[in-house]
């Protein structure tokens, strides 16, 4: 078996497949790339039992094969290479060599039909979406996904489609995103909970991306198919909690600042807080928002007041500075309202501007307690 391909364009695609690869393989197959050559089409795979990755690559050949190649190492040695083509060929001794303008390389392989297949999916439903606007929902979202292992379904993104448009909401019970588009729809209804791996995955690939990404899913795995790649993952199993039923409703109280300069101050003020709980003050009164913090332990405090646009009776609440930062970083708006309730309801970020027609998000921060 033989082949040639440019380095750059061979560098490119496993760069990306290596991102599936894990640091800690229970099989040390998964260790490898699985080369799978048939005439001019070779497809790379890599995997690690839960998500598995292939493209398809363009080379010069006209012969067909399987072998499984060490990863790390070839990633390694196409690193250095400038623009070329590169030679494989299958050696009977069970080594691939390389041959570029320069030299000759030889790595052992492993065979190819150890390489664990990707699942397939029998009879699923299928959605098409926009690939930018798949990278962009994951993006606005991921971050609040939790990291507990005792929850597993908060530990990834929940995505609703139906009829009416799509959904996609992550929270980890102190922050809360949903990020929801009608101006994209499903056919029908359907709802399942992707894990953050193959998510961080996507979202590196398709921002930016004009290429339609056909979504298939079933009760148990997802399949993401964009131009020449095709990524299958197990879903996270279980029932997502009803996030509607956190989300407060009567909201009377209207605050609308400048997010930037919001951004800022919680990031200035919150460096003097208890450095356990991180917990700032907002104090609203009138058009003036006093922001401040306090770790008595050792007398540091801080306080900054700023100027803004609010409706809705005088007002103390706590947050959580960390949740705030994050939120309001992912926001990419330049103003941005927060609703609240009562010191002890939950406050609802929104941006006042910046969304496309059809595009909403809402997030929602849990208040601490206020040491009076």
């Amino acid at each position: 078996m033989k082949f040639i391909v440019s380095s750059t364009y061979l560098l490119k695609q496993l760069q990306v497949l290596g991102g599936v690869i894990s640091n800690s393989n229970t099989l040390p197959i998964l260790d490898n790339f699985l080369f799978d050559l048939n005439g001019t089409k070779l497809t790379v795979s890599a995997s690690d039992l839960e998500t598995t990755m292939s493209s398809e690559l363009e080379v010069d050949s006209g012969d067909k094969g399987t072998i499984a190649v060490p990863a790390r190492l070839l990633l390694d040695t196409l690193k250095t290479f400038p623009e070329q083509p590169l030679t494989f060929v299958v050696e009977d001794n069970n080594t691939v060599e390389i041959s570029s303008s320069h030299g000759k390389y030889a790595l052992a392989y492993a065979d190819g039909a150890e390489f664990p297949k990707a699942v397939e999916l029998p009879d699923p439903s299928k959605t098409e979406i926009m690939g930018d606007i798949l990278a962009t929902a994951i993006d606005k979202t991921l971050f609040a996904a939790g990291n507990d292992d005792l929850r597993p379904v908060m530990s990834g993104v929940f995505f609703q489609f139906s009829p009416e448009g799509l959904t996609f909401v992550a929270t980890d019970a102190h922050k809360l995103v949903k990020y929801r588009r009608t101006d994209v729809q499903a056919s029908e209804v359907a709802e399942f909970i992707m894990p953050k791996k193959p998510l961080n995955l996507l979202k590196g690939i398709l921002a930016g991306s004009e290429d339609p990404v056909t979504v298939a899913y079933n009760d148990s795995n997802a399949k993401f198919l964009f131009a020449n790649t095709v990524l299958v993952c197990r879903l996270i199993d279980g029932k997502y909690p009803n996030y509607e039923a956190v989300i407060p409703k009567e909201n009377p109280n209207k605050l609308v600042i400048q997010r930037s300069q919001l951004l800022s101050s919680v990031r200035r003020v919150s460096i003097f807080s208890n450095k356990t709980t991180h917990q700032i003050r907002l104090k609203i009164a009138g058009a003036e928002l006093n922001i401040s913090a306090e770790d008595v332990d050792y007398s540091n405090k801080a306080e900054e007041r700023l100027t803004c646009s609010y409706q809705g009776d005088d007002l103390q609440i706590g947050f959580n500075s960390r949740f705030l930062v994050e939120m309001l970083g992912n926001l990419g708006s330049d103003e941005i309202s927060l609703e609240m309730s009562l010191p002890n309801r939950a406050g609802i970020l929104t941006p006042a501007d910046g969304l496309d027609e059809g595009e909403f998000i809402t997030m929602l921060v849990m208040p601490v307690m206020l040491n009076s």
